[in-house]
């Protein structure tokens, strides 16, 4: 499993300590120093099933400066792809991708019915 994070965000924290205790193995990628591609991100989303604004962090720094609430119906899938593919830290996090799944955020019961 890859587990997308950053280390200084506290829910990404919960996340962690929650694969910890469960031993559950996975490759950690620290999400800023290491941005997502747009590949990635296209795979991510398709086996999601989620819609693409899920893949955003609505609740960033960036995604409020450039006013992206506004932006995003505009602008099509791929332009939204590339756009995350700029920056870690406007994508959601943590991101747990495993074996036909894909969780953007930590809410703790999907983790556990998940893993």
């Amino acid at each position: 499993m890859l587990f997308l994070w950053y280390p200084k965000c506290t829910t990404c924290q919960k996340a962690k300590k929650f694969l910890d205790e469960r031993g559950v193995a996975c490759v950690q990628r620290h999400i800023k120093e290491e941005n997502p591609t747009a590949d990635e991100l296209r795979t991510w989303w398709k086996e999601s099933g989620l819609p693409l604004k899920k893949f955003f962090n609505t609740s960033g720094i960036q995604y409020r400066e450039q006013n992206l609430k506004d932006k995003l119906p505009a602008m099509s899938e791929e332009e939204q792809l590339e756009l995350l593919a700029t920056d870690g830290m406007l994508v959601k996090r943590p991101i747990l991708v495993g074996e036909g799944f894909v969780l953007t955020g930590f809410r703790q019961q999907e983790w556990e019915e998940k893993l």
